[in-house]
């Protein structure tokens, strides 16, 4: 029977969708006695968030590569007697510390670090208002509410970058897993045939008051900073050590290898590799970091001669050198305390952290900005874009023709009909807001303008005449602050 491999799992891509927020209630007052109690439909509850907590007690991303859509509960709807719907609860997804999130497109958004650190991946839609809530003057009984908005949702990598202190490279079978099982009371699986590691190993060592993590990165290979074997899985895992070990097979029973060409062949994976991180965010070129080398397995009498042959020629190149045996623990206690001074020095020349903040993002949902452009793909047609026309366009039920007159009220109110008349658009021009395409029909004088002459009512004539008298008439003779299409006291969610 065939053994399968544990596969080790730092790097997976999930599909985050967030709550939608919560229908509003179109609800009218009943009771007995009482004829016209008004309307009384209550908001629909908020959508729940997703959110990445950093967990001490998770050590691998395992469960999200076997659960990878995440999404978290709407809220729900609102209900008549002035009943709002409840939110949505929020999802908290634990991961370990030293995650790194990037969206579809590669960028790095978030590096989360300290135990309790919280990222935001998906915010959750808004729930609609009810009928109640969008009661006003002119409308006194709204028979229409607004419609939840539907919550975020995206693809995001997640990456675990380990943060150990000492990075142990080099060749398959040389002895890095060994070497951290002698140095910590780490256990890792370690046998005598050439195999490598598909799991890297983490140990915390002592060094008299000093402490500091060490852990191996497996699976390097000639090709590997350019995707060739499991490089690339574990060059990440290096991105924040302080210090990096060189462990050199001297016993290898290969004729073309020996131990210069062992390390020059890494080094120039390492050159090769660019950490995805910048450096404000703590990561720095490679090639910058403090090298000790490590000539192992000297309990063999042939790799205490080729250890003869290579410790100058590897000194000459400014690099310490260590020879031990993990089979009889020489050596091992000068190592030790040779990479617990390179971590403290490490540490020392660090910049003083910066006190705990929080950090705030506003969300730019409430600006009244919008653009309007023609159409590429059609003529006589133009195309709105800005967030409170598109979140409109999405709280509305256009089965309800209440609700669709109340839509074109907010949009005459926001200046897209003036707009769209001053870019040239006719009657019956198609306008394009989020997903929605529609025929316009002007409702305010600045976008009649824009179909010619037209019959004017009694009321307006009136309105005109006054506006005259006292010279407050605008281009297109009617009053500068006409109440015609511009209701009083509106109530907008955004003012809630």
């Amino acid at each position: 029977m065939e053994v399968p491999v544990s596969r080790f799992v730092d790097r997976v891509t999930i599909h985050v969708t967030a709550g939608d927020g919560g229908n509003g209630c179109a609800s009218v007052h009943r009771e007995k006695f009482k004829p016209y109690g008004g309307p009384d439909g209550g908001n629909g509850g908020k959508g729940g968030d997703v959110t990445l907590v950093v967990d001490p007690g998770v050590h691998t991303l395992l469960d999200y590569h076997y659960r990878p859509h995440v999404t978290a509960e709407r809220g729900k709807q609102g209900r008549g007697s002035m009943r709002n719907g409840a939110s949505g609860t929020d999802l908290e997804l634990p991961v370990p510390e030293g995650t790194v999130v990037s969206d579809a497109e590669g960028n790095v958004v978030a590096d989360l670090v300290g135990e309790g650190t919280r990222f935001v991946l998906a915010r959750g839609g808004r729930g609609g208002l009810g009928n109640a809530a969008l009661a006003s003057k002119a409308r006194k009984a709204p028979g229409f509410a607004l419609l939840g908005e539907p919550g975020e949702s995206g693809d995001f990598v997640l990456e675990l970058k380990s943060v150990a202190d000492v990075g142990l490279i080099g060749f398959p079978s040389a002895g890095k897993s060994s070497l951290v099982s002698v140095l910590s009371a780490a256990r890792p699986r370690v046998a005598d045939y050439p195999f490598t590691t598909l799991t890297p190993n983490l140990g915390v060592v002592n060094a008299d008051d000093k402490v500091f993590t060490v852990a191996d990165v497996p699976g390097l290979i000639p090709g590997a900073s350019q995707g060739r074997g499991l490089g690339l899985e574990f060059l990440r895992h290096i991105e924040r050590c302080a210090v990096l070990v060189h462990v050199v097979d001297c016993a290898t029973f290969e004729p073309e290898r020996d131990p210069l060409s062992d390390i020059d062949a890494l080094e120039h994976e390492l050159a090769e590799y660019t950490p995805a991180l910048s450096r404000e965010q703590g990561a720095v070129d490679l090639n910058e970091r403090p090298r000790l080398v490590v000539l192992n397995k000297m309990d063999i009498p042939d790799a205490r001669a080729m250890a003869d042959l290579v410790r100058e020629q590897v000194r000459e190149r400014g690099w310490p050198v260590f020879e031990v045996s993990t089979a009889t623990h020489d050596g091992l206690r000068e190592l030790r305390f040779a990479l617990a001074e390179e971590v403290e020095n490490f540490r020392a020349n660090l910049p003083a952290p910066e006190p705990p903040r929080a950090t705030v993002r506003p969300r730019p949902v409430d600006s009244g900005g919008f653009v309007v452009e023609p159409d590429p793909e059609a003529e006589d047609a133009y195309v709105v874009r800005g967030e409170k026309p598109e979140r409109w366009i999405r709280q509305t039920s256009f089965d309800n023709e209440e609700a669709v007159s109340y839509l074109a009220d907010r949009l005459a109110k926001l200046g897209v009909e003036q707009e769209l008349a001053r870019q040239g658009a006719r009657p019956g021009s198609q306008v394009t807001i989020g997903s929605v395409t529609f025929d316009w029909e002007p409702t305010t004088p600045e976008g009649n303008l824009a179909s010619g002459p037209r019959r004017v009512s009694a009321d307006e004539r009136k309105a005109a005449k006054r506006a005259r008298r006292a010279g407050t008439t605008d281009e297109a003779g009617f009053p500068a602050d006409s109440g015609e299409y511009h209701e009083d006291t509106e109530t907008d969610e955004d003012d809630l």
